[in-house]
Order: C-alpha cells, then structure tokens, then sequence
C-alpha cells in the first residue's frame, strides 16, 4: 500500500517497517517452513513470486503490510534484516453486513493478520504488540470500523489472543479447520488498544 511505504511504528519492543525488496530473501527463506505455511495457509513460493508479491503489496491499495522488528534488537545492532521477526497484515474489504445499507454508512472492514516467523522471538509478547500496533494504525489511517480475524482451528495461541483483545468468535469452517473471529471499531476500544499497547510513534521511514 502507497500509504505506508514511507511510514515506520516506533512501539515499546517492536518497530514494524514497510515490506521492501531488500527484506524478500529473509521472508522467503521463513516461508519455507512447513510449519508457517500451515499456520498462514500459505502455498511455497518462488523466490520469483516472492518479490512480486512483495511489489503486489507495495502497490494494492486494498492491502497493507508491515514487517516486524525487534527493537532491542535492531537498536544495539542497527542490521534491519537481522532484526525482522515477522509480519502483520491487513486486507481491506467491505463489511459484508453492511450490503444493504446506504452508500456513505458502508463500512470499510480489515482482515488482520499476524505471523511471528521467528521461534526464538516466539512468547514475549511481539506478536501481541505487533497486532496492537497494527489495528491502530488502521483506525486511525485507514479509517477502518471493523475487523475479521481467520485462523487455524489448531493455532489455540492465535485463537486465544483474538478473545483476549475483545473479538468474538463468529464462524468455525470445518472442512478449511478456519475459525473466524470479528470486532466492530468502537471508541472504548480504541482507547483500550492504546492502554494496551502504550507509546508508539508513526514517523518517516528512511528505507
């Protein structure tokens, strides 16, 4: 998405940073665990495909991408790519309950995603962070006012988060083992959000 190639979150442990050419290698190398695949329902890609993946993302205005950095990390090393963790995305749509209702009170929704890649990165609370971080910004940039989350019926921790930031369980698609969950944007919980994930900062990303 044009609006945040240029756009960096400062949060509390993460920095998430726009997708760029210079981060496919790494993210293509983590999409060939077996493991991420099942957990994002993703097919192994080209090294080929995966940049024009990377340029799709980049371009599609309906889809927004960041990728996730260890702040510490990347604050006593200065090496991005060293740094990065995973990913979090949002897909943006029209809530479909919204079908029937008049043009200008159609409501823009996101579908949020969430892959933390790396294992040692795993259970300190990135990914939670990351998330926060990542539905704010669609509040509060993309102008979204709602939100879908789909996953595995296996992935307990991906299922257990999305009760635990007040999305409700909406859907189980047996034959796809997919559990979607959805959350209308409302002000409390924008302002829970921001309790939860504390000071961030959105400044110019020097690329």
């Amino acid at each position: 998405m044009k609006l945040n190639e240029h756009l960096q979150i400062i949060g509390t442990n993460v920095i998430l940073v726009p997708y760029e050419s210079k981060h496919v290698e790494k993210y293509h190398q983590w999409m060939k665990s077996e493991e991420l695949q099942e957990l994002t329902a993703s097919e192994p890609l080209t090294l080929e495909e995966e940049y024009q993946m990377q340029a799709s993302w980049r371009n599609d205005e309906d889809k927004c991408t960041f990728l996730i950095l260890d702040r510490q990390r990347y604050e006593d090393t200065k090496d991005e790519i060293g740094a990065l963790i995973g990913d979090t995305n949002i897909f943006i749509q029209s809530h479909p309950e919204a079908e029937d209702e008049q043009p200008q009170t159609d409501r823009l929704a996101g579908e949020i995603e969430i892959m933390i890649a790396e294992p040692a990165a795993r259970g300190k609370r990135y990914g939670w962070e990351a998330t926060l971080l990542m539905l704010l910004f669609g509040v509060e940039r993309l102008q979204l006012q709602h939100y879908l989350a789909i996953t595995k019926d296996t992935n307990a921790k991906a299922m257990r988060m999305f009760e635990r930031m007040q999305f409700r369980e909406t859907k189980r698609t047996a034959i796809f083992h997919e559990v979607s969950f959805e959350r209308p944007v409302q002000d409390d919980w924008i302002s829970w959000m921001k309790n939860q994930a504390g000071s961030y900062t959105i400044i110019p990303y020097p690329g």
